[in-house]
């Protein structure tokens, strides 16, 4: 679906100071400044030098890009979102893409252009058309606009929003209100080109992903298939920049593809598995049969994995079922931060994306494969008509699921640049105690240094610290520890405790089973989050282990399947009919035999007599072209009432109607009515009068262009006389009649170097009731001298700010 982008061309009027507005004064501009805007070409270089409120690394409002790309391909469309965090809101925004190192004076400075998604909350900039600004100023949270990327050659892009609250304006050149955006080098066209640093950090860390499926009928109702509804199980793993799983722009592999069109992740592992040398751990976590339940109900699935300095990424993807290809995952996310440490906790909102091996557009859509084969991308609303994502306006995707990514552990030497605080050290195990000192003979350390004070002088915890400087390694084959040493603590008199009782987390919640058929264990652990005063030895324990069961009855020839779905709707409409409902086989006999438990059952139903249904409708037919070729118009789908008229009133709808949406309607070149013809530019013999007309509006969306603005045509007055004294003296009378014609006209207008004008016009109404807005005021040329150049004398125009207090 199109959308009206932004005009091309761009008035030659003053722009608007649309930030400084709401702060200034009225203001109103000489015709010295109209001259300097002119040489602007009228761009929006004052909207980025408004005066305001600069707040450096201010993270209540942010701009983001769907997908948070670095790089943009040239000529593809990005949803762009400003936002405020709760309780945070803005009245007022505007929003602009520039050129690197570029002020925004002249048209060239600009990149790529926005398309308007919901006109009642966004528009277009009166006199900067380039930008996006607020229809009406109100509270809000939230907007939404698309941005087209420019051509190839534009090389990086900056989008830069400012926000009006109340009476302040915030804005910043570098943090969460502007997104650089550079080109991607056509070599990479259609691969994800997210740059991926080399890993700093020590050591090994240890992370629980945690899985929580929001996909269900109330968050998603349209065509939600309420049968055999489900997530399949969840394969991944942690892996170098060398090895990639799946990624946007890609190409699905055989194992993406059996999971995204099977849900079956053993393909997928055999190829994660071929890939030993660049996968630390796969990740793997059960599936999820209904799709959605309370977690008092049904525990979120999870999994356990570690990444170290080579193997710092991690990856997976689960399919959501049924459906055509479609499944949600993370990319390659790095867990290694820039400080040479590892992340504590990722949390992230999914939205599903399509392996491009299926075409189907619906959950239950019959198998279509896709040939040739097309890369992987997200989902959008504005994929088909049919799709259950399908939304008119291009509002976004509500997210299915939701991924938690916590460290639970760090082991080895660490070496962050920026130390530790406390809750990095209470998020991991306790290290063990050392009763002994293990260092090698052939390691010649310093002595260790005095604990430090502790970090906190309360009663919050904290940690101390001592240190060592290795002099000597005798043995380059054997490994030294640790130069670094430490210890939890408090600030001084805190403990009324007893010396000997040491502090434990929570426990962490069940792994899955050990087994997915009959009995097995599961575990879980906690760990030490404050030591014993006294020093002495923790006892308490960090990790417990219980049976689980998992289908009691199970047996080598036997096979898990799924809860019963939801009964089909009766085949009839009225009397006896027939209902099905269905399950599926979750797991295969370990033996290898058939499985020989029932898939559906069926069973009979009964519909009201039929005589006394007076409401039997055909199906609804297609939903109708729009009504109009260009712009909004709506569309119509009906149903037929098939029962006889005779069996009572039917209060069914009939038909319904909907928006649509189609390219904005091209806009013709608008002229204003032709001038009166000029007088004769000879006063004898042959001359040429002419007239004019002025535009009114360019031409938009492909629209007819602008004719001719000015006609001339042949004029004669009389013939010239040959006596040269009688002609002189016709000269003379003709020039003091024009004389005295110019002095009787001098008190109907002011007087400007080549031309007479007309007087001021009154201003014009405020174009705002508050919030501010501006009032306009004209002078038109009466008469330009034929002394003067055409182009010195101008209509002139004056703007000034009214309104200015807030709504």
């Amino acid at each position: 679906m199109r959308l009206s982008p932004a005009p091309l061309r761009l008035s030659r009027t003053l722009a608007l100071l649309a930030l400084a507005l709401p702060l200034a004064a009225a203001l109103a501009f000489s015709d010295e400044t109209l001259d300097k805007v002119a040489k602007s070409e009228g761009y929006c270089s004052r909207i980025l030098r408004a005066q305001g409120t600069r707040r450096e690394g201010y993270t209540e409002f942010s701009l983001r890009v769907e997908g948070d790309p670095d790089f943009y391909k040239p000529g593809t469309s990005y949803r762009v979102t400003l936002s405020a965090a709760p309780p945070s809101y803005f009245r007022g925004f505007t929003l602009i893409a520039l050129k690197e190192n570029r002020e925004g004076d002249k048209e060239e400075d600009h990149a790529g252009t926005f398309q308007i998604i919901d006109e009642e909350e966004t528009q277009f900039m009166s006199n900067c058309p380039v930008a996006v600004t607020e229809s009406t100023p109100r509270r809000r949270t939230r907007i939404q606009v698309f941005w087209i990327a420019p051509p190839t050659g534009t090389g990086c892009v900056i989008l830069k929003a400012s926000i009006v609250q109340k009476r302040i304006i915030y804005f910043q050149d570098e943090g969460s209100l502007t997104k650089k955006l550079c080109e991607q080098d056509s070599t990479f066209d259609g691969v994800t080109d997210k740059p991926i640093l080399d890993c700093c950090a020590c050591g090994t860390a240890k992370y629980r992903l945690t899985f929580y499926g929001n996909w269900s009928e109330k968050t998603h109702p349209k065509d939600y298939p309420r049968r055999a509804n489900h997530w399949s199980a969840i394969i991944g793993g942690s892996h170098s920049k060398n090895y990639v799983l799946w990624e946007y722009g890609g190409y699905a592999s055989e194992g993406v593809k059996q999971v995204a069109e099977l849900g079956s992740p053993v393909k997928m592992e055999e190829e994660i598995r071929q890939q030993s040398d660049e996968v630390l751990t796969v990740i793997k976590a059960k599936a999820q049969w209904p799709a959605w339940q309370p977690l008092n109900v049904r525990a979120a699935p999870s999994a356990e994995f570690s990444v170290d300095r080579t193997r710092h990424l991690m990856s997976f993807l689960t399919m959501m079922g049924p459906s055509p290809d479609w499944n949600v995952g993370l990319s390659a996310e790095d867990l290694c931060t820039k400080e040479c440490g590892w992340v504590q906790k990722v949390v992230q909102d999914l939205i599903p994306w399509d392996a491009g091996t299926d075409s189907g557009v619906t959950y239950e859509s019959p198998n279509k494969p896709t040939i040739p084969q097309e890369k992987i991308r997200p989902l959008t609303s504005l994929d088909h008509p049919q799709s259950p994502f399908y939304d008119p306006e291009g509002g976004s995707i509500i997210q299915v699921a939701r991924v938690v990514i916590e460290r639970i552990a760090r082991k080895g030497e660490q070496c962050n640049i920026v130390p530790d605080n406390v809750d990095d050290i209470v998020a991991d195990l306790a290290p063990e105690e050392k009763d002994e000192d293990d260092t090698p003979e052939t390691c010649i350390y310093s002595n260790w240094s005095p604990w430090s004070a502790c970090s906190s002088s309360t009663c919050d915890k904290g940690k101390r610290m001592r240190q060592r400087m290795l002099k000597a390694q005798l043995d380059l084959s054997v490994p030294c520890p640790d130069t670094q040493d430490f210890q939890p603590c408090m600030g001084p008199g805190c403990s009324d405790e007893d010396g000997s009782t040491c502090t434990m987390s929570e426990w962490i919640t069940w792994s899955p089973c050990s087994i997915s058929c009959g009995t097995g264990m599961r575990s879980r652990e906690r760990y030490v989050k404050q030591f014993p005063e006294d020093g002495s030895v923790c006892t308490l324990p960090t990790e417990e282990t219980e049976k689980c069961t998992v289908n009691e009855e199970c047996s080598p020839s036997s096979c898990l399947m799924t809860e019963w779905g939801e009964w089909d709707e009766c085949s009839a409409t009225c009397g006896m009919g027939m209902k099905k409902r269905h399950r599926m086989v979750k797991m295969s006999p370990a033996d290898g035999s058939m499985c020989k438990a029932e898939t559906s059952q069926t069973e009979k139903c009964m519909m009201p007599e039929c005589h006394t249904i007076p409401c039997l409708l055909s199906p609804w037919s297609e939903w109708s072209d729009c009504s109009v070729t260009c712009g909004k118009g709506m569309r119509t789908r009906q149903r037929m009432l098939k029962s006889l008229a005779e069996l009572g009133d039917c209060n069914e709808e009939l038909e319904q109607v909907e928006k649509c949406m189609l390219p904005e309607c091209p806009i013709d070149c608008e002229l204003t009515e032709w001038s009166q013809w000029s007088e004769c530019n000879k006063s004898c013999g042959k001359g040429h009068m002419i007239r004019t007309r002025m535009i009114q509006m360019e031409p938009q969306f492909g629209g007819a262009p602008c004719p001719e603005t000015v006609q001339r045509k042949k004029c004669r007055v009389r013939k010239c006389l040959r006596n040269p004294s009688i002609q002189k003296l016709r000269w003379r009378e003709a020039r003091e009649s024009r004389r005295g014609e110019q002095l009787r006209e001098e008190s109907d207008g002011e007087q400007f170097p080549g031309c007479r004008m007309r007087p001021w016009t009154a201003w014009s109404e405020c174009t705002k009731l508050c919030g501010g807005g501006i009032q306009e005021r004209y002078m038109t040329v009466k008469k330009r001298f034929k002394s003067s150049q055409f182009t010195s004398c101008k209509d002139k125009k004056e703007i000034r700010a009214c309104n200015v207090h807030p709504c």
